[in-house]
């Protein structure tokens, strides 16, 4: 008997070595407060990660983002929570799922550092489309590491530690799946039901979408709530029976011989020697002439060049997409044909869709040809255009690194002020000049000189533009704000008469294509327009999404009426006015001018420029429809069309 007592005590003496010291154990109730306590530990870690020191600013971070935006943040700690929760389930052990709720959430904010720090952007859904890429160039630039990381990483160990107390009970079967589905199904409801929900993220989470500037969006929805309801713009539902016969039936409707449009234009009265001339595009920041106001008057013209050039060019309005923003809509539609109306309303495709080469008119001239080139005045990261670019078929592109200490106004909202008009001209100039001159110009240039916000202030007193008179409605803040405007707008023009100049005197043929991008709030919200009969205090009003539209050349000077036409539509009419050679996509765009000038923003513009926002007539829609069959194939389809794309290393 002593001899088996001592054997069991030996036993017991062994099991004790085996595992170790039995730490104290919380109740089980402990791991449901213990839930939301880590998921808002591990989500105040990623942030402090992502943003560094930033995040103990007391109104930058924890007034102006948490506070301000906190049903958003909410949304993203239940989330967390149940996350969390399914882990818990999953294993049974709070440990681990504290380890693997870290790593779900701090991975992504690792991301977003290095890529904030790289690219000037966070972690986007999108970004799984580039994982290759980002991988080469992570590889590339080498990784480092921050106190903001060492911080949290010494938080999180010790919520690991803390969790080690908390007890594991025993679970049947039954109550093991319980615990772990109905946490996954809150997830899926989540995402579903929540944060992929425009009417719920809008409406009851107060989220305004922020494409233009990601990392903004990102420190004031958090990471979890802005990652996932940025996949609100990546559901584009396809249109119905998409196919490679159903595109080639598209295509075979397309006619080949579509006569020139335009009785005055150079395809219907010219010789048409002319089939690659030098190309040029400028699409002017919120460029728009002020002088049209009703009852305002300036002290100096606003557009003498315009007026001077307007009887030996084609002229007309553009039709764009966007109100007070989305620059880079804009000039997609101009470059692509492809209509923001058939795409979620508040996407950015420069940012969510061009991923890969993707046809464009500048990757069309490449086959015949020519050179391409792009300019902006501001830097390459924004709109992601330093991508975009490239996968759009342009060989180069100059940004405002590039610039050699280029001409700057309007510093009071921004640190060293805009590249300036005449600046652009200057650079367009430079960029015809220095091509090969044995081979066309493609360029594509966007101003930016005149960006909001308005202030009289920009601009020294004798060298604004002044208003003279305007009607009682408009108030002083404003007029100071609209002087402001005018002033860009005049420098526009004063761009153009040099351009023009310039290029009159060069033998070379030349075509220059010049469209505002889109109207602003000027001074207080819509007064300008409102208080001046211009226009209502409705943004989708029709008249502040007409913008001008100028297309000139150096071997046509005949005046053509163009009337209201679709930003999509400004290379199928440039085409058209000069006959040039385009694929059966822009073709198909010629054809829809019989049915209407555009379709944008709900509003139909007639042929006859007239406005409707009734039901389209059966032809209207089989245009739409087949419209949308061709620019999905080339924008998420398999490009059945075979239109040619650019393959670009984005990687040198």
């Amino acid at each position: 008997m002593e001899t088996l007592a001592k054997s069991k005590a030996g036993a017991k003496a062994s099991a004790g070595i085996r595992t170790g010291i039995r730490l104290p154990q919380l109740p089980s109730w402990c791991n449901w407060l213990f839930a939301p306590l880590a998921a808002a530990v591990i989500t105040l870690c990623a942030t402090w990660i992502q943003l560094e020191e930033q995040i103990f600013t007391y109104r930058f971070f924890w007034v102006e983002s948490l506070w301000w935006h906190r049903a958003a943040w909410f949304a993203g700690w239940v989330f967390l929570t149940l996350v969390y929760l399914f882990f818990l389930g999953l294993t049974n052990r709070p440990p681990v799922a504290v380890t693997l709720t870290s790593i779900f959430l701090c991975v992504p904010a690792l991301i977003c550092y290095y890529k904030l720090q790289l690219r000037g952007e966070p972690f986007l859904p999108w970004d799984f489309a580039q994982a290759g890429e980002a991988f080469d160039v992570a590889g590339k630039a080498g990784l480092w590491v921050t106190k903001s990381m060492c911080g949290a990483a010494a938080v999180l160990v010790a919520l690991l530690l803390l969790s080690c107390f908390l007890a594991r009970p025993r679970l049947t079967w039954k109550r093991w799946l319980a615990r772990t589905l109905l946490p996954l199904a809150g997830v899926f409801a989540m995402v579903f039901g929540v944060f992929l929900q425009e009417h719920v993220t809008k409406d009851i989470l107060y989220i305004s979408p922020d494409a233009w500037m990601q990392d903004r969006y990102y420190r004031n929805y958090g990471l979890v709530t802005a990652f996932f309801t940025n996949m609100q713009v990546m559901q584009v539902q396809g249109p119905e029976g998409y196919s490679q016969e159903a595109v080639q039936q598209v295509l075979n409707g397309v006619g080949k011989d579509n006569q020139p449009y335009f009785a005055a234009s150079y395809a219907t009265q010219g010789d048409n020697a002319v089939q690659t001339p030098t190309v040029i595009y400028i699409q002017a920041e919120a460029f728009w002439d002020p002088s049209e106001l009703p009852g305002v008057t300036f002290d100096q013209p606003i557009t003498p060049n315009i007026q001077r050039t307007k009887n030996e060019m084609a002229f007309g309005k553009c039709y764009s997409p966007r109100f007070g923003g989305g620059t880079c809509d804009v000039e997609c539609e101009a470059l692509t044909g492809f209509s923001m109306e058939y795409l979620p309303s508040s996407c950015k495709p420069y940012v969510e869709y061009i991923h890969s080469p993707t046809a464009s008119i500048a990757s069309f001239r490449k086959t015949q040809g020519y050179q391409t080139k792009a300019i902006h005045g501001y830097y390459a990261k924004y709109w992601n255009r330093e991508n975009a670019y490239a996968d759009l078929g342009f060989d180069d592109f100059i940004s405002l690194e590039d610039m050699d200490n280029p001409e700057r106004k309007r510093p009071c909202d921004w640190e060293g002020g805009l590249v300036t008009e005449d600046e652009m001209a200057r650079q367009i100039i430079d960029a015809f000049e220095g091509k090969d001159p044995n081979a066309p110009l493609f360029l594509h240039a966007v101003t930016i000189q005149n960006h909001l916000a308005y202030t009289p202030d920009n601009y020294p007193d004798d060298e604004r533009v002044h208003v003279t008179s305007a009607p009682e409605g408009v108030t002083e803040y404003t007029t100071g704000c609209l002087e402001d405007f005018a002033t860009g707008a005049r420098d526009t023009d004063a761009m153009w008469g040099t351009l023009t100049d310039y290029f009159d005197t060069v033998e070379e043929p030349v075509i220059l294509v010049l469209w505002g991008d889109h109207y602003n709030a000027i001074g207080n919200g819509m007064n300008v327009y409102s208080a001046t009969g211009y226009g209502s205090e409705d943004m989708n009003d029709p008249r502040v999404h007409e913008t001008p539209l100028l297309i000139w050349s150096n071997y046509w000077k005949q005046p053509v009426d163009l009337g209201t036409v679709a930003a999509y539509q400004i290379t199928t009419i440039t085409n058209d006015l000069y006959g040039l050679e385009q694929t059966p996509y822009f073709d198909l765009l010629r054809q829809e001018f019989e049915q209407y000038r555009a379709k944008s923003v709900g509003t139909t513009v007639e042929p006859d420029g007239t406005y409707s926002w009734d039901a389209m007539t059966p032809e209207q829609q089989e245009m739409y429809d087949a419209h949308w069959m061709l620019q999905y194939d080339l924008l998420f389809g398999k490009n059945y069309q075979g239109a040619p794309v650019v393959q670009q290393d984005k990687t040198a």
